[in-house]
């Protein structure tokens, strides 16, 4: 009666998304399976695309041939580039979306695609025949077949939802929890826990008085995420504002710490260590007088405000009092209450680096059951789980990357190696060579790869491959063009630059970090008219690789040397047990893993640099 698929994708948010749309695209037939068809890619936390590391992640996806970047273009109601302050390496592009646009958008972009089949219903098993899975059964007993499964459950996977001492099951406020998959699998072999996330109380905007607080406008001039040419910066925007909590609202909010969960112990799941709730705050930072509230709307024409910042699971009536006695909030109405809510994940050192489980093959996790937290961490895995069930259904070589190609190699290699007990999410300082994986050279990184997939398209490859002549034919007449020292000096001592004696090339004034190749245009009509033949974003670019050429070439090498220990396979039969020289700890942890390569080794937690010299010698190295 059913047909059977290639792929089939369990879960319709940011992850569950990623992967039908992927692998679709790249071929194969999929069936998307959601327990709600009017919520497939909705943003159950704040309505906001990228930001600090996860802005990198977004270009990452896009740059590969992902929607997340577009669906964040066309969705956007404000745009800002964090982080202008400090280096190239630490910018991160941000979105705020509109809730609804942004569904809408993932929504129709799905539905464009033949490939996709859709079935709403709760998935409440895998079906597994020799470790090898072959479809799923629903709740209402039907079984769907496919060579491959993609898992993107997110929080429903036996969720629970607590305000105050109230609970009662849910994935989400207003859905159902999942059940099934988790103790099948458990049955099956794999290790299961349970964490914990949280979500603010949504209110009117027209309650609130803006006049108290700070607005936060989108930049000036506004960029976007995507590479494309399919979306176009933002011509207007709408602001944010910040404002802050106060002693009032603490002690406020300390009233009903005997009622909170957290508090209490009914709340067991461990919560997201840099985006704690509210009364985590004040209770571990007990020193502070206020912490800060950004006010976010929800969309263009909504009046539904998320109110960032204020995340509780605290009764309800306890919320509204201290909420209003924030600086603005005085006259609030509340939409909903915040809440906190429990769902199973699976340690994800049960994977390998394609997100396939080591368990059962052709079975791949992605997104919060994995332990990460952010909707571009879940989306990234979901990008390649996609790829990979697709290249696996097709016996195509399997697609993965590794810490220096880009952000998603980190994220997925620490999880793989490392595991997390806590809700993970993706920093700059995670990524030791970040000077490479800036979100301004995503595509330059990693669109041949996902053009080679089938996955980016012929027009994002033949942008790419422009942008990328640009910058070089750029960077080329920089070093060529010289201006002598009359013509440039009143525009360095402008800049508060040293003057040069002699005639001297562009390149090596675009080297001091007073001078930006923009600032070169006032030099003379000749270059002003030259420059201005280029967008900004290839000024930036060619600006970034020279000042950081040294950086960029160190880190170069230090990859490089690295991705030689990658090269160094280990046999999937290798004994660590039978080698007395490792540490207890060291021997424990290889067998759980099972590195594939003498880099993945090298990166677990318990695994000395003695350790490996052990292995290396072993291996005949």
């Amino acid at each position: 009666m059913y047909p059977a698929y290639d792929v089939i994708v369990v879960g319709a948010g940011h992850a569950g998304c990623e992967a039908a749309n992927a692998a679709a695209r790249m071929g194969s037939k999929v069936l998307l399976i959601t327990m709600n068809m009017n919520t497939i890619a909705q943003m159950s936390c704040n309505p906001a695309m990228g930001g600090v590391a996860k802005g990198q992640i977004v270009r990452e996806i896009d740059a590969l041939g992902g929607m997340s970047g577009i669906i964040s273009d066309k969705s956007m109601i404000q745009f800002r580039m964090l982080n202008k302050s400090k280096g190239p390496a630490m910018w991160s592009p941000r979105t705020q979306n509109d809730r609804m646009r942004f569904a809408e958008e993932w929504r129709l972009a799905l539905e464009a695609n033949p490939n996709i089949d859709f079935w709403q219903e709760m998935v409440t098993g895998i079906l597994v025949k020799d470790n090898v899975v072959t479809g799923v059964t629903t709740g209402m007993g039907i079984e769907f077949k496919a060579k491959s499964v993609i898992l993107t459950s997110g929080t429903f996977l036996n969720g629970i939802i607590h305000i105050g001492e109230k609970q009662f099951g849910g994935g989400r406020t207003g859905e159902g929890a999942s059940t099934g998959i988790t103790e099948q699998l458990v049955s099956i072999g794999f290790e299961a826990g349970r964490m914990k996330t949280g979500t603010p109380p949504r209110v009117d905007g027209r309650s609130l008085d803006y006049s108290k607080m700070e607005e936060q406008a989108g930049d000036e001039q506004p960029e976007k995420f995507s590479f494309s040419h399919s979306t176009r910066p933002l011509k207007e925007q709408r602001s944010c504002y910040i404002t802050y909590t106060n002693p009032e609202v603490h002690q406020t909010l300390e009233k009903g710490f005997d009622k909170s969960p957290m508090f209490n112990g009914r709340i067991q799941g461990i919560g997201p260590r840099y985006c704690p709730s509210i009364e985590d705050k004040i209770n571990r930072f007990a020193e502070r007088n206020r912490h800060q509230i950004f006010v976010e709307p929800e969309g263009w024409n909504t009046v539904e405000i998320y109110v960032n910042g204020f995340s509780t699971s605290l009764p309800e009536d306890i919320q509204y009092e201290a909420i209003k006695k924030i600086s603005g909030f005085e006259n609030v109405k509340m939409f909903r209450p915040g809440y906190a809510i429990e769902y199973d994940y699976f340690p994800p050192t049960q994977l390998n680096h394609t997100l396939e489980t080591k368990l059962v093959s052709n079975l791949y996790f992605a997104g919060q059951i994995n332990g990460t937290t952010g909707y571009e961490e879940a989306a990234c895995q979901g990008l390649m789980a996609g790829i990979n069930a697709h290249l696996k259904s097709t016996k195509k070589e399997e697609f993965t990357l590794s810490r220096s190609e880009a952000y998603i190699g980190v994220l997925i290699d620490d999880l793989i190696n490392k595991g997390t007990d806590e809700p993970y999410r993706m920093f700059t300082s995670r990524a030791e060579h970040r000077i490479l994986l800036r979100q301004d050279n995503a595509d330059l990184r990693l669109t041949q790869k996902g053009y080679d997939l089938g996955l980016a398209t012929q027009e994002r490859y033949d942008t790419m491959k422009a942008r990328s002549g640009q910058i070089h034919k750029l960077l080329n007449d920089l070093e060529q063009k010289k201006v002598d020292p009359s013509e440039v000096n009143p525009t360095l001592e402008s800049l508060s630059s040293a003057a040069i004696q002699h005639r001297t090339n562009l390149a090596k004034l675009v080297k001091r970090p007073q001078v930006h190749i923009s600032d070169l245009k006032q030099v003379n009509d000749s270059l002003e008219e030259y420059f201005d033949k280029y967008e900004q974003d290839i000024l930036d670019g060619a600006d970034i690789h020279i000042k950081y050429a040294d950086y960029i070439d160190k880190e170069t090498k230090l990859a490089e040397r690295v991705s030689e220990l990658e090269g160094l396979r280990i046999k999937e039969t290798f004994d660590f047990k039978s080698i007395p020289a490792l540490s207890s700890e060291a021997k424990e942890k290889l067998e759980k893993i099972r590195p594939k390569t003498i880099g993945q080794a090298s990166r677990i937690s318990g695994v000395s640099p003695a350790d490996i010299s052990v292995l290396m010698v072993y291996m005949g190295r």
